[in-house]
């Protein structure tokens, strides 16, 4: 059983922000221009893992900057007014609060962070990272060194790393942190193919623990 928690990072989509409806617009606009098949809201969160600089070379070859600005084009009209909450996710953030927190994402650094400001949990994060902000993405371990190291620690068992998908578990264990699966990702192939050190059937659940070692801790 890995130690409880000295830091708490956490994915954004679909982690804590269900952010899906913009990014399923933004790409089929970016399919349209390009006469692709559409992909509905179910394919993109099965599809959509790595980020954007590397996927999107292989879907759109020697166009694939082209492909880039035409979806964040349509991203930024879309994302902010249609991103919400994952249910559960405030109470998590909310029983997070005795530890320091941060994001680690596959979302670009600016439209995350504008994000995080728009549902008000800017004052959660110490640290809030995004695609481009480190050398590499994830599965990388460069992203969660970055927000330690922001964060003023070093990688260790007391990490939690939280995240939806099996590409989040593999970037936790390469970072040498707890990877610690929220909900049963289902659509990434499941919790046996995520392997997590945890797992948690859902925020609320996540929530629930962090509450009893809170108040363990302060026993």
């Amino acid at each position: 059983m890995p130690p409880p928690p000295t830091v708490l990072l956490y994915d954004w989509d679909n982690t804590l922000a269900d952010g899906w409806a913009a990014i399923t617009a933004a790409l089929n606009a970016t399919f349209t221009e390009f006469a692709m098949p559409l992909w509905t809201e179910a394919q993109t969160k099965a599809r959509v893992h790595v980020a954007l600089r590397e996927s999107f070379p292989v879907m759109f070859g020697g166009r694939w900057e082209h492909a880039r600005d035409t979806f964040y084009a349509a991203f930024a009209r879309y994302h902010l007014e249609q991103v919400r909450p994952m249910p559960g996710a405030a109470d998590a953030l909310a029983a997070g609060a005795p530890w320091p927190q941060g994001v680690v994402s596959n979302k670009s650094g600016p439209y995350l962070r504008a994000e995080v400001v728009r549902l008000g949990w800017q004052g959660h994060f110490g640290a809030v990272i995004g695609a481009g902000d480190a050398p590499k993405d994830k599965p990388d371990p460069a992203p969660i060194h970055l927000a330690l190291e922001q964060l003023g620690h070093k990688a260790a068992p007391s990490v939690w790393y939280l995240g939806d998908t099996a590409l989040d578990m593999q970037a936790a264990r390469a970072a040498g942190v707890t990877a610690v699966l929220i909900g049963d990702a289902a659509h990434d192939g499941g919790v046996a193919q995520a392997a997590p050190h945890l797992h948690f059937t859902s925020a609320l659940d996540l929530a629930a623990r962090l509450r009893v070692v809170s108040d363990g801790a302060a026993c």
